[in-house]
């Protein structure tokens, strides 16, 4: 009876692990990160035998939606003030914290964009009659590095009533591609996959504070794979994946 009762609770167990195996672990990334995290998550898949599912979307969108209770085991933030913000209401645990990337950021054009000196010849005088897109400067990471490094290079009193904001970068950069807008600011990691824009300028990196990419379990992560995700982005793996999208890592070459 004993043993009948013993083997009734190892079976359980083991069933019990294999439906936490096959429930998907949750990740919500930047937008700016789409590609990279889908193969990152598919690696890993690969290897843990977990399927990740990834959520996409501007970053303020998604530290609003796991302040409010989202069940996401991990966020990637694209800077790390909204990272701060979800340290600050205890929405991540602090102590998993840790940059997995960089990026720069680029002015570009849509494919047959001539070439033209953004520094002497103004942003402006490039725009004419259209506007510059850019992720929206009061809520969206890219919007305000591409801020801080337009008021750094004395440009940002000649755009500030040109913008057209965008809910994230990816927008931004598919108006450019769309040929909405004469130019947008976007990633050099977005201009990379794009293949109907071409990059006239690549702002200096000491223009704007550096772009980072934070990642960290949410306090609700309640996926048993969720610590070994977050390892394996950390990892030499992850980061072969990042810098083939042209993102900057600290972890080779």
């Amino acid at each position: 009876m004993r043993l009948s009762v013993l083997f009734a609770a190892v079976l359980l167990l083991v069933q019990t692990a294999n439906v936490f195996a096959q429930k998907p672990l949750t990740v919500f990334a930047a937008s700016s990160l789409s590609e990279a995290m889908m193969q990152i998550g598919a690696a890993f898949e690969a290897e843990a035998g977990t399927p990740v599912t990834v959520s996409v979307a501007g970053t303020g969108t998604l530290a609003r939606q796991i302040e409010a209770g989202a069940p996401a085991d991990v966020f990637v933030s694209a800077d790390a003030i909204w990272m701060d913000y979800l340290v600050d209401r205890s929405a991540v645990q602090p102590e998993t914290r840790e940059t997995i990337a960089s990026n720069r950021l680029v002015l570009i054009g849509p494919e047959d964009a001539p070439d033209f000196d953004y520094l002497n010849e103004g942003i402006a005088a490039r725009l004419k009659d259209g506007r510059l897109a850019m992720a929206d400067p009061e809520t969206v990471p890219a919007g305000r590095y591409g801020r801080e490094a337009l008021k750094t290079l004395g440009l940002w009193e000649d755009v500030e009533s040109r913008l057209a904001p965008m809910e994230n970068v990816r927008v931004a950069l598919a108006s450019a591609a769309r040929g909405d807008t004469p130019l947008a600011l976007v990633y050099a990691t977005d201009a990379a996959i794009e293949p109907d824009v071409r990059v006239l300028a690549v702002l200096p990196a000491e223009s704007h504070p550096v772009i980072e990419y934070p990642a960290a379990l949410t306090l609700s992560a309640g996926h048993p794979q969720a610590e070994a995700f977050l390892a394996f982005l950390k990892g030499p793996e992850a980061a072969k994946i990042l810098r083939s999208l042209s993102f900057l890592t600290d972890k080779g070459s």
